[in-house]
């Protein structure tokens, strides 16, 4: 029949997607799209007593598993690799009772999850929000002549979640002071000088820093209440 043998590391029931068109040995139907050997012999899932199931390709692990825990009958799909020289697993048979049973238990596991997921957002939420306003707390004790609205933005920007920003770096969930700092210093770079318009020109960074450090540093000890005293 030109059919290779089945492995032997797959237990239990097995149907064979075969390569070529054959025809069961029993009632002659074919060809046949699945069949079981049976004696070396083809035979459609019919003449098998396995035609009352369905197919239920590979791919979704936890679906076949509970598809075949569910199910008091089922076989395993093969079909021939001819380059790889083995059989490979295409699927499961299971009753549809069971898959549909199995489904169920998959659609409440997702539930589950995303209820999960979404108690996990919040809590994350709030625990950014404390964080934020943490850090923003120390940028105005660092500088008390900063105004509220640009300390909140400052922390807002350097602590978003994943960003990478000095606010998620071990230093600035610490509240270290140069954590700090180096968010106030990015965020008047970028807001109160012309940083970026320098980039845009094809300055260099580097450039373009050591010229706008005598417009941060003013920004800075304004913002520390420091040169009024200095000036008298």
């Amino acid at each position: 029949m030109g059919i290779p043998s089945t492995p032997h590391p797959i237990h239990g029931l097995v149907v064979i997607q075969p390569l070529k068109h054959q025809r069961c040995s029993a009632c002659r139907r074919g060809p046949l799209s699945l069949l079981v050997l049976e004696n070396g012999a083809p035979r459609c899932l019919n003449c098998a007593d396995l035609g009352h199931l369905v197919l239920l390709p590979r791919g979704d692990t936890a679906l076949t598993r509970r598809s075949r825990e569910e199910s008091a009958l089922s076989a395993v799909v093969v079909r021939f690799n001819r380059r790889k020289g083995r059989y490979e697993r295409q699927g499961v048979l299971v009753e549809e009772a069971a898959l549909v049973r199995a489904e169920e238990r998959c659609l409440a596991d997702a539930e589950a999850r995303r209820r999960r997921r979404a108690r996990d957002a919040r809590r994350r939420g709030v625990e950014d929000e404390r964080f934020a306003a943490a850090f923003a707390a120390e940028i105005l004790r660092l500088f008390p002549g900063c105004p509220a609205e640009r300390a909140r933005a400052i922390a807002a920007h350097a602590s978003v979640r994943g960003s990478g920003r000095v606010g998620r770096s071990a230093a600035g969930r610490a509240l270290s002071e140069g954590a700090v700092i180096s968010a106030v210093v990015a965020g008047v770079r970028h807001v109160d000088t012309p940083y970026d318009q320098l980039l845009m020109s094809g300055v260099s960074r580097y450039e373009a820093r050591r010229r706008i450090a005598p417009a941060v540093e003013g920004v800075l000890r304004a913002w520390q209440g420091v040169g009024e005293e200095d000036a008298g």
